[in-house]
Parts: C-alpha cells; structure tokens; sequence
C-alpha cells in the first residue's frame, strides 16, 4: 500500500484531539490576559511586559530546551507539561476571584506558560514522526489537521470565548484554559510510548545544544526552512505592528471592522493549510514552499497598495494561504528528514531564530512608519518576502528536498515500522563541508534505541 493511501494510527486521533483542546484553550487565554492586564494599568510598556513575558522563554531557553527534549520521553514531557499548566493557572485564578491580581503576577505567569509550551510544542514535533514511522505523506496530511485545528479554535473560536469568559468572571477564562490543558494531559498520556535513542555518551547538555544548532546551520535544506519563517517573522511583525494604524488611517476602517480584517488572514490560514498537501503532490514540496513565499510577498505588496477595505482582506486572505500551507509544508518535510534523536535540537533551533526575528520586525515596522510613511514597512515587508524567495528557492528546490527523503527513508523494509534510523548516518554534518548529492548531511551511527516503555 502506497504511504498517500495510509491510514493514521489510532493514537494520532487522541494527539488531534488533546491539541485542539488545548488549542481552544490557549485562545481564550491569548485574549484573556491582556485583557486582564488592561483592568489593571493603562501603561503601554506594562501591557507590552505580559505580551513579551510569554515569547522570552524561546529567547532564553529554545535551544537547551530541545537538547532536553531529546533526552527525555517525549510522550512524557507533553503530558507533564499540560498538567503542569493546568495546576500553574489556578494561581492567577485564585488571585483574580481574591482581587489580588497584578501585572508582575500576569508576566510571571505568562512566562510560566510560555516555558511549558516550549517544552511540549518540542516534544510534539518530535513525537509526531514517531508516531506516524516518518511517513513523509502521513506528515504532511498530519500537520494539516493540526495546523488547521489549531487556527480554528486559537484564531477563530478562543479570543471571542475568552472574552465573553472574561465578562462572567476574571478567574473563569483562566479556569477554562486550566480544564483545556488537564484534558490534553489525560489524552496525552494514553498515546503509545515511542522508543528513543539512547543517550549519546556522557555529552554535556550545552554540547548536545550546540550540536543540533549546528546541524541545522550546516544543512543547506534545513537552513533553507528555517530562514523561511525567520526572515518571514521580520517581514510580518514589520506589518503587523502599524497594519491597525494602516487600516485606521488609509482605509478607514474602525474596531469591527479591523477584527474582520484579521479574520480574513485566518480564514486564508485554514484554506492554505487544507490545500498544503495537494500542493506538495502536484509541485513538488521544494516548489510548492517557493511559490508560497512569493504568494506571501505579492499578498502584503497588494496589501501595501490597498485602495480599499476589500482589496485589503482579500491580500490578507492570500498572505494568511501562503502561510496556512507554508506552515504545514515545512514541518513535516523537516519532520521526515531529521534522524529521532535530534528532532527537539532541530525544531526548537529554527522556533528559536524565528522568535528572535520577531522582535526585529516589530522595531523596523516601527522606525519606518516614524521616519517615512505608514505604508513603507509593507512595502518594505514585501521586499523581504520576494528577496526570501529568491534566496531559499535552491536551498530547498525538489532535487534537495527528494534526495533528503530518499537518505532517510527506512533501509529495512516498505512498511514504515521501524523508528530507528539509518546505521550509516552520523550525528553533526561533515565538518569539513562536504555533503551528499542531496546537500543533506551524511549521518554516522549506529543510532541506539531503548525499547522500554518508560511513562
């Protein structure tokens, strides 16, 4: 049987349904808190300390987080994490239903999250190949019920639940997120157990970090996926810091009409990430992620040039299609190439260059409008998005991309079941520079593998 006629595993239903849950979860909270924060001051940089609190953990800790990961079960790590949220959010409750609540409480605890999703969104990408035996396929269709799961309710259903929450009570939102997370964490922990890679030696954490950074900086395919979403970050963060004051000032448009602004670019989001796999198919993967960056770039120059409201939404619409689909695409791509005991390092590296982009995005969408006029930072932002595009279009054009999947596909047989990977693979890319016909790195092993199912 052909691995695009595959059915899931009947784990991968529980792992939908526990981040769906989670994800309504962290959409009424994403609302909740700042609101919250706003009954208690007015002050801008406050506000911007409870925003910025939950992406510092990423800054800090994203690399050694992923060098945790891969030493820890990765079944494990989501579940604890999620329990661990859940018994974290019943804090800020207790003080909003006391009226003890304060903005260095909302930041701790915003951080508090912020670190738990580190761990479980790393862990969750380096179970998902496991669980589905690095089924480049499979993967795809996968991270295309996730991705659009999770658009639906963190974009669409969770803010407006949180708010509505929110006027019932301050603590109920926070006490929803907490069920939302406990629900994840008994889903989570009834997923099979996935053998992992022994230890490797008596490595110290922070040379196992550095290792899978470096593996990432010296595969030209994996560098090539994560400049995507790294320069991307730049690019959006530039518009999405004026795009209210672009859509107020030259368009006209007021408070409801902005909320349907941004409803436009999800509904973009879950369009892109529902057609990703027919994409992937019909152009190739390589191809298909080039056309989705020049999809995004043309979007915000459309965007930049806006007469009116319509034009506006449909550019955002477009742009949020690009991103939907991107964001499936990737992943899973890096998700069938990446050996199991260096998915954390992998994932959590490229997370980590994009968060730090983020900020950088959002201070020169910021100067530009100040220093010339509202529309130049998306125009500015839709430079960067086409010269990305020319930029990685080799990094990862289709001969990369199927060159990649055909070193780390299984030795042992058609049929997917065996997790391990490859015994002639090594753990860091050649040194010296030199790479297969693919630019993907050679591997060496034996990579080891425990079968104990630990909980």
């Amino acid at each position: 049987m052909t691995s695009d006629v595959r059915k899931f595993p009947a784990g991968f239903g529980r792992l939908w349904t526990a981040q769906t849950v989670s994800s309504l979860g962290d959409g009424v909270s994403h609302a909740a808190l700042p609101l919250l924060a706003l009954t208690l001051t007015r002050e801008p940089m406050a506000l911007a300390a409870v925003t910025a609190a939950g992406t510092l953990p990423w800054l800090l800790f994203g690399v050694l987080g992923g060098a945790l990961v891969d030493r820890w079960d990765r079944r494990r790590t989501m579940w604890v994490m999620d329990a661990a949220r859940a018994a974290l959010l019943v804090i800020p409750a207790a003080a909003a239903a006391l009226d003890l609540l304060s903005i260095p409480l909302l930041a701790a605890v915003a951080f508090v999250l912020g670190l738990g999703g580190l761990f479980f969104d790393t862990a969750a990408t380096a179970y998902l190949p496991d669980l589905l035996g690095r089924d480049p396929a499979l993967l795809e269709r996968a991270n295309s019920r996730l991705r659009g799961a999770q658009t639906a309710m963190s974009g669409f259903a969770g803010p407006p639940v949180g708010s509505a929450l929110l006027a019932v009570g301050r603590a109920v939102p926070l006490l929803t997120d907490a069920v939302s997370f406990l629900l994840s964490a008994l889903l989570v922990r009834t997923l099979p157990a996935m053998p992992r890679p022994v230890p490797e030696g008596r490595e110290s954490l922070l040379r196992q970090a550095r290792a899978g950074a470096s593996y990432v900086f010296r595969d030209w395919l994996l560098l090539g996926l994560a400049l995507r979403p790294a320069v991307g970050n730049v690019a959006f963060l530039a518009v999405e810091t004026v795009l209210a004051l672009f859509a107020h000032d030259r368009l006209g448009i007021d408070t409801y009409g902005f909320g349907l602004l941004l409803t436009a670019e999800a509904t973009g989001g879950l369009l892109g990430a529902g057609i990703a796999s027919s994409l992937g198919r019909r152009l190739g993967t390589g191809t298909a992620l080039t056309c989705t960056a020049a999809v995004e770039g043309l979007a915000i120059l459309g965007l930049a040039a806006a007469p009116n409201p319509y034009v506006a939404g449909l550019a955002l619409t477009v742009c949020g299609a690009g991103m939907g689909a991107t964001m499936v695409l990737a992943p899973s791509l890096r998700q069938a190439i990446v050996p199991a005991h260096l998915m954390g390092r992998v994932a959590s590296t490229s997370r980590m260059l994009a968060m730090c982009a983020a900020p950088v995005g959002a201070f020169l969408g910021g100067w530009l409008a100040t220093t010339y006029d509202i529309r130049t930072p998306l125009y500015a932002a839709a430079f960067l998005l086409l010269a990305m595009t020319a930029v990685t279009a080799t990094m990862t054009s289709n001969r990369r991309v199927e060159a990649a999947l055909r070193a780390a596909a299984p030795t042992e047989g058609p049929d997917h079941s065996d997790h391990s990977d490859h015994s002639d693979r090594m753990d860091h890319p050649d040194h010296s520079g030199r790479s297969d016909h693919s630019g993907h790195p050679a591997l060496k092993g034996p990579v080891q593998e425990s079968a104990t199912d630990v909980v």
